[in-house]
């Protein structure tokens, strides 16, 4: 019998986690199928064969986008390549929306299933473009209830079947500490008894450009009352990525490597970009301060085609402006040091609202029931 082959696309950081994980529950229930594609340290971990580095095409933004065009283009030559070369049995896509449904549309046409995970987040632009993923993907897996809801209304789903099903939020299962606060904070030789404040300025070059230096002030100033911090480097990011983004400065605070999950639960508020880092600085139970921001040029663009209330995603899941938001020229030192008084000090009453966030994620168990959907497409 000849090994079945998937081509898994994850462009982004947090779609390298959430891939390892699918691939490490579709090997449980086939160990022999061969999965390579696009993605990260995690996913070769989980044994993907890697064709393109997720490091290597990590963008933000409409603009970083056109900038990047060249990779983007060699990216899904090589890919449309191994679809007609190696004919793999299933194509999986990991979020990138604008990526990943070109190449679902290609690969459609050469005759592979197409499944989504973690679905594009056309609640929160281009509505419309449900009918066109309807046309490029066979069946989705969406990790928010509301989406799943969204794809019934608008599409009547394949083969009787519904499009899309939701099977939570793979964050469930992998948002959790491995170690106290208080042996956390001795490791990186922080104070047991001051407040901590922990910096996540992104996951890719362009973020930390516009994030980092301001979240360093704002550290800075939030010193003299008595906090310290430390920042979380993303696994697609270098210690010299933090110092280029500072024109060359120094970084002054204790940097943790692959240990962001224990750093937050150690924390007493979390400073973090808009993405999925702030679901799970909420399944860890901590308050935030939530900052997006990019190009004038990409934000005016994003303005136009974005129809939504809030940016955080734990906001967009109570459907309410719980945890500050400081977009655009709001992210500035001074209002990085007010918000994070402001949610240290209503850290209780924050509680309540961290809570509800995990309720309405759904149950632990994702990856496994999304891995399910997928090799029932594969023939």
């Amino acid at each position: 019998m000849s090994v079945r082959k998937v081509l898994l696309v994850a462009g982004e950081a947090s779609g390298d986690l959430h891939g390892a994980t699918l691939v490490h529950a579709i090997h449980e229930i086939d160990p022999s199928i061969a999965v390579s594609g696009v993605g990260g340290t995690h996913l070769r971990a989980a044994g993907m064969e890697i064709l393109v580095d997720t490091a290597a095409v990590a963008t933000m933004g409409f603009v970083e986008i056109i900038g990047s065009a060249g990779r983007f283009w060699h990216m899904y030559r090589l890919l449309v390549s191994f679809i007609q070369e190696q004919k793999p049995a299933l194509l999986i896509l990991i979020d990138y929306p604008e990526f990943n449904l070109l190449l679902a549309k290609r690969a459609k046409a050469l005759g592979v299933p197409v499944f989504y995970y973690i679905s594009p987040q056309v609640w929160a632009w281009r509505r419309g473009r449900v009918r066109k993923i309807a046309r490029r993907v066979d069946r989705l897996a969406t990790v928010f209830p509301f989406e799943a809801e969204l794809y019934a209304k608008a599409s009547p789903g394949n083969h009787g079947r519904p499009l899309a099903e939701f099977v939570g939020h793979p964050l469930l299962d992998m948002a959790r500490p491995t170690r106290t606060r208080a042996e956390t904070r001795s490791r990186y030789g922080l104070d047991a008894q001051r407040p901590l404040l922990a910096i996540l300025p992104g996951s890719r070059r362009k973020e930390i450009r516009y994030l980092l230096e301001p979240a360093i002030v704002a550290a800075r100033r939030l010193r003299q009352e008595g906090w310290q911090a430390a920042i979380a480097l993303a696994s697609t990011l270098r210690h010299t990525d933090l110092q280029e983004a500072l024109d060359g400065g120094s970084v002054e605070l204790p940097i943790v490597e692959d240990d962001t999950y224990n750093l937050v639960h150690a924390a007493d508020a979390v400073v973090v970009a808009s993405g999925t880092a702030t679901l799970e600085t909420a399944l860890l139970e901590r308050p935030m301060v939530i900052m997006y921001r990019v190009s004038p040029l990409t934000y005016a663009i994003a303005r136009r085609l974005v129809n939504v209330a809030h940016i955080g995603l734990p906001n967009i899941v109570l459907d309410r402006g719980v945890f500050p938001e400081l977009i655009q020229n709001d992210v500035s030192p001074e209002n990085i040091a007010a918000a994070v008084r402001d949610v240290y000090a209503r850290r209780h009453e924050l509680a309540a609202s961290l809570a509800e966030v995990r309720g309405r994620l759904g149950e632990p168990g994702a990856a496994r029931r999304a891995a399910r959907l997928a090799v029932e497409l594969m023939p």
